[in-house]
């Protein structure tokens, strides 16, 4: 089944570099490129990746797994590393595993044996909703697979794509934290709108934004910040929204406390902007788009230039 897949696309040749750049990567895994001199601002795509491995034994339609992905995004912020921002991408995709979960969001309901005794789990509402750590569901009422995973199974994905994703994120936004006293970090992801098929969005469609910032109602990074974002956005003539429906999952919480400088923003691009969603092609506004990145990536820049307070001397 999973040789359906064919030659696996893995856009990180799509990243491109310069000199002043340094390129890190684990084959399938992820893509980190980093400029000699970052500034403390953090870019990182985590569902963009389109890497399947092959044990992956799917059973759904490959073009609902596909739906899943957050296509292009990583295309979209490729140029952070020419502002000085480092940009970490996944070549896997969300449907394999989700870093945007906890590592113990797994439902029973998937499981072939019994999680481990000295090992414990807690589903969330996601995971009941098939949508956790790893995806019982593709789109509402239809299953990835034809049968249960094993405990091994879900265990050698984390350890394999969630851990060194997790750990390379971690290191980026500490070390920045540390070299400057304060660090943003932008998560960036693409949601369907609302006339997508298989869409988990629930919005009035006219009424739907272009873009959803989420701090976790102001929890994950200060107001400032969040507001300025959108305020920019706004100029741009696109509709934005602020924690509706989408407020930023894990990525954002875990390494975000804004009272000792760490700011994560979670930001989600409607994707009918930039590709059709039935195609998964790339629409003729998509370098239009891209231009409003960077726009958005220098504003960024300039943002955290302006915000940092010297650091005193030892």
């Amino acid at each position: 089944m999973v040789s359906s897949i064919g030659a696996t696309l893995i856009r990180s040749a799509a990243l491109h570099k310069t000199s002043n750049q340094r390129s890190e990567e684990i084959s399938g895994v992820y893509t980190l490129i980093k400029p000699e001199n970052p500034i403390p601002l953090v870019f990182d795509s985590p569902h963009s990746g389109t890497n399947y491995p092959k044990e992956f034994d799917y059973a759904c339609d490959f073009e609902d797994l596909q739906r899943a992905e957050d296509k292009y995004v990583d295309e979209l912020f490729a140029d952070a590393p020419d502002y000085g921002a480092p940009l970490l991408s996944a070549q896997f995709p969300r449907p394999v595993i989700d870093v945007n979960r906890a590592a113990d969001d797994i439902e029973e309901e998937l499981l072939s044996a019994p999680w481990p005794e000295e090992e414990t789990i807690e589903p969330t509402n996601r995971s009941h909703a098939g949508i956790g750590l790893v995806r019982r569901l593709i789109t509402p009422g239809t299953p990835v697979y034809s049968r249960q995973l094993s405990p091994d199974e879900i265990k050698q994905r984390i350890e394999t794509y969630y851990r060194p994703y997790h750990a390379t994120l971690e290191a980026l936004i500490e070390s920045a934290h540390y070299n400057f006293g304060a660090v943003w970090h932008i998560n960036c992801h693409s949601m369907p709108s609302p006339y997508a098929k298989g869409s988990f969005m629930r919005v009035n469609p006219l009424k739907a934004p272009d873009f959803v910032l989420g701090d976790r109602n102001g929890t994950s990074c200060d107001l400032d910040f969040t507001h300025a974002i959108r305020d920019f956005l706004k100029s741009k003539c696109y509709k934005v929204a602020i924690n509706e429906p989408y407020k930023g999952v894990e990525l954002v919480d875990r390494y975000s406390s804004p009272s000792t400088g760490r700011h994560s923003l979670q930001i989600e691009i409607c994707r009918s902007l930039y590709m059709d969603e039935t195609t998964g092609k790339k629409r003729s506004n998509f370098n239009k788009l891209k231009d409003d990145m960077n726009k958005l990536i220098e504003f960024c820049r300039d943002y955290t230039k302006s915000n940092l307070i010297p650091l005193a001397a030892d």
